[in-house]
């Protein structure tokens, strides 16, 4: 298990679990992978690969310069004597500068998805009765969780499939305790 914040594990574990499933399934391999950090997440993410017998991947790390701003990132790719810095203007740094942000934006829209999925199913999920379609339905009648919260069992009774015995369970569960 990763503990919070270990940014090496994190990406040998990401680097094993998507090429494991690549493995697995009999997918085709890239022949180049970028890797969001310097040396260090490089090498775990090397780590991972040989784990799984898996050759032929050439790993390129995108870190930030020292001063961490866009257009001075370095290149670390295994093999090379030193990190590489490209001009502002070159054109291989902006391709990988476009990858770097679509891969960002890929991985916080993800990630914020599943922070809001997270959010609206963990209190009524844990009450009996309650599946997807009625959580949706307690919802969308009452505009979020805060309002089915507020809601007294006659209202949540208006909802359709929520019947006399359940209304009481969802509002003992807010008020009186867990259900």
């Amino acid at each position: 298990d990763i503990q919070g914040g270990d940014d090496y594990a994190a990406i040998e574990q990401a680097v094993y679990r998507r090429y494991a499933r690549l493995q697995k399934e009999g997918l085709a391999l890239p022949e180049i992978v970028f890797i969001d950090g310097g040396p260090g997440q490089v090498a775990r993410a090397q780590v991972a690969l040989d784990a799984l017998e898996i050759e032929g991947i050439q790993l390129c790390g995108v870190a930030k310069g020292t001063t961490r701003r866009p257009g001075l990132e370095m290149l670390h790719i295994p093999g090379w004597a030193a990190a590489r810095q490209f001009d502002d203007d070159d054109p291989v740094l902006l391709v990988i500068q476009e990858i770097r942000d679509e891969a960002h934006r890929f991985a916080i829209t993800g990630h914020r998805a599943r922070r809001g999925k997270a959010r609206q199913e963990s209190d009524l999920d844990g009450i009996a009765g309650i599946g997807p379609k009625r959580r949706v339905a307690l919802l969308r009648a009452f505009g979020g969780l805060r309002g089915v919260r507020d809601a007294g069992i006659e209202d949540l009774q208006r909802v359709e499939g929520v019947h006399l015995e359940l209304a009481q369970r969802i509002y003992d569960f807010f008020h009186v305790g867990r259900a």
